[in-house]
């Protein structure tokens, strides 16, 4: 072969190996936004596992998807600081933990204030002793944990933590290996009805009203007709995507953006105010950026309307970058916690003989009402409901007055006012669909147990 030959070979391989630099490169950057999205939650669910949990399995918070293999975590900046990647080279994210409020992903560490102490004081539930319930109670517990299932079933049900609150009283409590009741547990969405309670907080003391509109300096024309009552009850208007899949709305937000409630604020509005209900974690979390600009309280806003009163020292609700609490969804207790949580409601916001909601709050809060189209069956201010503004039940197994919490993976929190009852369910079942986690089987049963 002659030496021009060669070189001309040479330059075509040359030319084919720069075109496939390119193509990766431009490849990976054309991905890069999902890929991030997966780095984000590796490395907050890492940082968040190992910190609040005192666990050391944080790959078994991962959920199913294809970047799971691909993702790898580590430890810096003394522990402070966890950073996950694909391969440990692409698409790094990191998420850092602040004492008192969690883990939160920036490229810095954040600064943020001093956390109110927290103490247990005037929890009746924090340190109260295991109770030995009756059969029918213990059975009820039996089948919410999948204890007839085959082993691979019972692990795909996932049940890690159930409480169960009767006339006020801690009457039953269950959990899996791994987890006791000193274990904090991610409610998910369940934040979102504890966001709720905030609003309640702050209404009582005369700082917000749930009909006040023209809510943010930035919107102009149909979004200044948008009010906080209905961004509790997701009828905004405003765009929006709640699957949880790479690169969507919510994903975007919780894993990509600094400020999360900017982040939902400024998406395009696609219906008349108050006229289509469509979930929205981004509605729940623009209603903390107002109360946390309205308070001037930052991250530290839930620790002092509502974990300071009902004694929740287990409590630790993360903010994003900015400094926001994520009220859609990064809310950790125990599962007693999470119980009080549902007593408190049960008790329309008193508690050791004060009242710290509105009177009528959570009736006003639990009353579905219609609207002229939605994508949601029974969902209220915040919360789910059984009884459907038409007079139809979600749930025709349970009393019509129930309502609940709901959370992503099988998080549930039920009240039952004509039963007294307060059930908390947590776990990790992202295989199954709701009617699938035995959680109405288990009210149901506890119902009839503790009548």
């Amino acid at each position: 072969m002659s030496r021009r030959r060669r070189r001309v070979i040479r330059r075509i391989l040359a030319s084919i190996l720069a075109l496939l630099v390119v193509a990766v490169v431009g490849g990976y950057w054309f991905e890069r936004p999902l890929l991030l999205t997966g780095t984000g939650y590796a490395a907050h669910n890492a940082c968040a596992v190992t910190h609040l949990t005192n666990r050391h399995d944080p790959a078994t918070d991962l959920p199913p998807n294809p970047l799971v293999p691909y993702l790898r975590a580590k430890e810096s900046d003394g522990g402070a600081a966890t950073t996950a990647s694909i391969l440990g080279v692409l698409a790094k994210q990191k998420a850092w933990y602040v004492e008192g409020y969690g883990c939160i992903l920036a490229a810095e560490r954040p600064q943020l204030p001093t956390p109110t102490p927290v103490p247990a004081d005037g929890n009746p539930y924090a340190d109260a002793a295991t109770p030995a319930p009756n059969a029918a109670v213990t059975a009820a517990l039996a089948g919410a944990f999948g204890d007839d299932l085959a082993a691979d079933a019972k692990t795909e049900l996932g049940t890690r933590g159930i409480v169960v609150l009767h006339k006020g009283d801690l009457v039953a409590e269950r959990y899996a290996d791994g987890f006791d009741p000193t274990t904090r547990q991610l409610g998910w969405s369940m934040a979102k009805s504890v966001t709720n309670l905030l609003v309640g907080r702050m209404v009582r003391a005369g700082d917000l009203d749930p009909a006040a509109t023209g809510l943010v300096k930035d919107w102009t024309g149909t979004k200044t007709q948008i009010s906080i009552e209905q961004l509790m009850r997701m009828t905004s208007g405003l765009s929006w995507d709640e699957t949880y899949a790479l690169g969507t709305a919510v994903t975007t937000m919780l894993y990509r953006q600094p400020d999360m409630g900017a982040y939902a604020a400024g998406l395009p509005i696609a219906h008349d105010p108050g006229t289509y209900q469509q979930y929205s974690s981004g509605s729940t979390n623009i209603i903390c950026s107002l109360m946390t600009a309205k308070s001037g309280d930052g991250p530290d806003l839930p620790r002092q309307l509502l974990f300071q009163q009902l004694g929740l020292s287990s409590a630790v609700w993360e903010p994003d970058a900015s400094g926001t609490p994520v009220c859609s969804s990064y809310l950790w207790a125990t599962p007693r916690d999470w119980a009080a949580i549902g007593q408190f409601a049960l008790q329309d916001g008193e508690w050791n003989g004060r009242r710290y909601l509105p009177a009528g709050w959570m009736a006003r809060s639990t009353t579905h009402l219609a609207v002229a189209e939605s994508e949601e069956k029974g969902y209220a201010a915040g919360w789910w409901v059984n009884k459907q503004a038409d007079g139809t039940l979600v749930a025709p197994d349970l009393p019509a007055d129930t309502y609940w919490a709901q959370g992503h993976d099988g998080q549930r929190l039920y009240v039952v006012p004509s039963a007294d009852l307060v059930v908390v369910r947590l776990g990790f079942s992202p295989a199954l669909e709701a009617d699938q986690l035995r959680t109405v089987e288990l009210v149901k049963d506890l119902i009839s147990a503790t009548s």
